[in-house]
């Protein structure tokens, strides 16, 4: 398969990029008619103008990609000027190269890429003067230099197709890392636990705990806290205080009456036929023991999720159907019936009694609920009040002095959750609050109202030993265990290498995995496992992998390499060869650049450059 990029290709790209050059400009003033030039690269000049679009077009770029403005402050301080200089005076070594070597284009191939140019079409899709003159103009341009900048381009391009055009990467180094990319392995995986240690581990002395505290102190770093002081109210804690008239009570519950008194249901399918013949006839087969109900059904052309009802009421059914149905137990087929899609058989799955929940039996669910809608409501009549007091400027514990609203404090950081925390209304809140803050009530989602004040910002510290002592001691358990599980796992790894032990003759737990490619994932094991394990060489080879509370060793069994004639790992070597012939061309065109740079020799002039620059806005 061909992997080259052909000139004409090259050449679409480069006109591209030309006609978007100052598209969307920055109102950059024109350099004599483009006469004035920063530099000249042997041969061929670079201009003032040239040297506007480039930059303002790399300005352009970067604001499309961030989605920011862009000063040519901020090109400069990124060093992005210089790489558009670079770009200039490669294009520019190029021109003067086949200047030299009398590299160039006639007046009909210019004309020819300039009416392929999809830009300059107008309503009809023909090439239209007159839209080619605006956009050329937009651009910065008048006719004579785009054209030349397109005869320029185009020489260019056939320079750069004759140094690059046959560059191919060697078909070993292709198969090389598409063989590496799509092999395989099998492994197997021993556990090391905690359990597996063969001595107990010492229990560690105080002097062992503040060592190990003194030397880590940053895993028991606490976070940056906010010190928080807030007042609050929630419908919960004043339900209790609110009075709920019986006869509203009882008329929730006669509005809720379907929710409590359920009538006897039936769980039911239903098969309609055509006619009462019909339907007759099944019920004889049935009767007959020629056929089941689900026959029936399958018979029809359906299933039994077509033919199910869930589960009916009496009246949710015809009168026929009805007396017919609610007559009978579970497991019974009743029918034919009249239904309202015309003759049926019903089959009963199961018999649903009747239930009633009582008003006795319901009254605290529904005092409940009661109490929970009239406590917002006397929440949100607060709300002016409260405001008004923040406004005549009360402080938190005056809102909690005056009102039902509850005082309290918190350190709050970003693990915190308890209490007022559990609100993603407080967190948020907790979260944009400033020292100062004039503080404002604030809803929360169960309809109670806050508001905090943000007393104090405590920076990230250690907490005393003794404070975390237990927390300490725990962290150095942990570590005690990992270091003696990695010893334990490596001596394990000497003795399969030098005595040919096996994980079966230490009676470790395994697990096996065949055909891992480099960059699978296998769930409940660490990410870096395969990784370490396409490391080793051999079959036979192991590795130690830390894994949380446990050592894994992994020992290779098989490689399989890829399969070159599987269909998608000959679409891969086809990536593959087209990356590395681009890289050996890019490489190679570089070089190519550089010698040419060096041969004819670069002049550049830094002040028609700074003069280009003072042009920005």
């Amino acid at each position: 398969m061909a992997r080259k990029k052909t000139a004409s290709n090259i050449l679409a790209l480069l006109l591209l990029g030309v006609l978007l050059v100052g598209l969307a400009g920055f109102g950059i003033t024109s350099f004599s008619g483009g006469s004035a030039t920063i530099g000249r690269v042997g041969t061929s000049e670079i201009t003032a103008q040239a040297y506007a679009r480039a930059l303002n077009q790399e300005m352009n770029a970067i604001s499309a990609e961030t989605g920011q403005p862009i000063r040519l402050a901020d090109l400069i301080a990124a060093d992005r000027d210089a790489r558009v200089r670079q770009a200039l005076i490669a294009e520019a070594a190029l021109s003067s190269e086949a200047d030299a070597m009398g590299l160039s284009v006639g007046d009909e191939e210019v004309a020819r890429q300039i009416r392929a140019v999809s830009a300059f079409r107008g309503s009809g899709g023909d090439f239209d003067r007159e839209v080619y003159r605006y956009q050329i103009e937009n651009a910065g341009y008048d006719a004579a230099e785009f054209e030349a900048e397109i005869r320029d381009t185009t020489a260019r391009s056939l320079l750069q197709q004759a140094v690059v055009g046959g560059v191919e990467a060697p078909g070993v180094v292709v198969d090389a890392i598409t063989a590496r990319e799509t092999q395989t392995r099998d492994f197997t995986i021993a556990t090391l636990d905690a359990e597996a240690l063969e001595a107990d581990l010492p229990e560690p002395t105080e002097d062992d705990l503040r060592g190990y505290y003194d030397d880590n102190g940053e895993i028991f770093e606490r976070p940056e806290l906010r010190r928080i002081s807030y007042a609050w109210i929630t419908p919960d804690m004043i339900m209790d205080e609110v009075q709920i008239d019986e006869d509203a009570l009882r008329q929730l519950y006669e509005d809720r009456a379907g929710d409590y008194i359920q009538p006897e249901r039936r769980i039911v399918e239903r098969l309609v036929f055509p006619s009462e013949e019909e339907a007759q006839a099944a019920r004889e087969r049935i009767d007959a023991g020629e056929a089941g109900f689900e026959d029936l059904v399958e018979a029809r052309g359906l299933s039994l999720d077509d033919v199910d009802l869930g589960d009916v009421a009496d009246d949710d059914l015809s009168d026929d159907a009805a007396a017919a149905v609610f007559a009978e137990d579970a497991d019974e087929i009743v029918g034919p019936v009249e239904s309202a899609f015309g003759p049926a058989l019903f089959r009963i799955n199961a018999v649903l009694s009747a239930t009633e929940v009582t008003f006795e039996e319901a009254e605290d669910d529904l005092r409940a609920e009661l109490s929970a809608e009239a406590a917002r409501r006397a929440i949100s009549a607060m709300r002016e009040s409260l405001e008004d007091a923040l406004a005549g400027g009360a402080e938190i514990e005056d809102l909690a002095a005056e009102s039902e609203m509850e005082l309290g404090t918190i350190d709050y950081g970003p693990d915190t959750e308890n209490g007022i925390a559990g609100y993603d209304d407080f967190r948020a809140a907790a979260d944009a609050a400033g020292e100062g803050d004039f503080p404002e009530i604030l809803d929360l989602s169960d309809g109670g109202l806050f508001a905090l004040r943000l007393d104090e910002i405590v920076p990230p510290a250690v907490p005393p030993f003794e404070e975390i002592e237990d927390e300490v001691e725990d962290a150095w358990r942990r570590d005690a265990i990992r270091v003696a599980l990695d010893a334990e796992a490596n001596a394990i790894l000497a003795d399969m290498a030098t005595l040919g032990a096996t994980f079966e003759d230490r009676g470790l737990p395994t697990r096996r995995e065949t055909g891992i490619s480099r960059l699978e994932f296998i769930p409940d094991l660490p990410p870096v496992l395969v990784g370490r394990v396409f490391e080793l060489t051999a079959p036979g080879d192991a590795v130690v992998v830390p894994a949380p509370g446990a050592a894994l060793i992994a020992r290779l069994d098989a490689v399989h390499p890829g399969n070159l004639n599987d269909e998608r790992v000959a679409a891969l070597r086809d990536l593959v060869g087209q990356t590395l012939d681009q890289s050996y061309a890019q490489d190679l065109f570089e070089g190519f650049g550089q010698a040419m740079e060096e041969d004819v020799g670069i002049e550049l002039d830094q002040a028609m450059i700074n003069a280009v620059h003072a042009n920005f806005p």
